[in-house]
């Protein structure tokens, strides 16, 4: 027979009562932890996923800003336009957008024309396509003058050019005469 010191000492078996109580509790947290992810799951759909995009409305200086005979590229990589005025005071919005391919062309002051460094579509200062494989001249965005004498670019509204075809001729409206 055992005395009350031998019983102490001795190593308690698990029985399987204790191993019950271990899988319950085991279980009732992955329930709860399903129910928990399915409920941040539920309540994020009513929130609204909205999208950041610049905008299509764009003042960008007064044309007193911009020189005759000039490319401005200031806003190529924030809104995608580059300001052309041309030496009979025309004003016109580029788009930056190469119509081969999708690339965006550079402006090359030296050899006064925007060139595509993907396939080498070649474009004027006006945007009509002069080399490569660009199957029409660059897009032109609708600009106008606001009541505080700024210019307004409305990208919203694209002129497509026409191969071909000069865009000056075909999107009169593209064009600011200051």
């Amino acid at each position: 027979m055992m005395d009350k010191k031998e019983k102490a000492s001795a190593p308690k078996v698990p029985t399987g009562d204790a191993r019950r109580r271990f899988f319950l509790k085991a279980a009732w947290g992955g329930i709860a932890s399903f129910l928990l992810g399915s409920a941040v799951v539920f309540a994020r759909f009513f929130y609204p996923r909205v999208l950041f995009e610049p905008p299509t409305r764009v003042k960008v200086g007064k044309p007193s800003e911009f020189l005759p005979g000039t490319v401005d590229t200031r806003f190529k990589d924030q809104y995608g336009v580059w300001i052309v005025r041309d030496d009979e005071n025309r004003i016109f919005a580029l788009r930056t957008v190469c119509t081969h391919l999708g690339c965006t062309p550079n402006w090359i002051e030296s050899r006064n024309k925007f060139k595509c460094p993907c396939h080498g579509s070649g474009y004027l200062r006006n945007g009509v396509n002069v080399e490569g494989p660009a199957p029409r001249p660059l897009d032109r965005y609708k600009i106008t003058l606001v009541d505080d004498g700024q210019i307004l670019i409305d990208k919203s509204v694209i002129y497509r050019s026409v191969a071909d075809k000069d865009p000056d001729e075909t999107n009169p409206q593209s064009i600011l005469i200051v």
